[in-house]
């Protein structure tokens, strides 16, 4: 069995710690993000978009980006030259 030394300096400074298992981990990690389930006009919307950006994708009207930043700084450039 290996001992794990944790300072009280970073307890207090983190807020406390938690020790689960992994598989608890994954569960919590699970039940974390919320579900939607939409209908009627709201899921016929989303389906719209997603059917849109499913064509700008294959047409090639995307915006290859790192980071949301980058992405909107070069979709507001891509704005002014059109």
């Amino acid at each position: 069995m290996n001992t794990i030394t944790i300072p009280k300096i970073k307890i207090n400074k983190e807020g406390g710690v938690v020790i689960l298992s992994l598989r608890e981990y994954q569960k919590l990690c699970e039940t974390a993000v919320p579900t939607y389930y939409l209908k009627g006009k709201e899921a016929e919307k989303l389906d719209r978009l997603a059917e849109e950006g499913m064509r700008e994708y294959e047409t090639g009207e995307t915006i290859n980006a790192t980071s949301l930043k980058k992405a909107l700084k070069l979709y507001g450039k891509k704005d002014k030259r059109s």
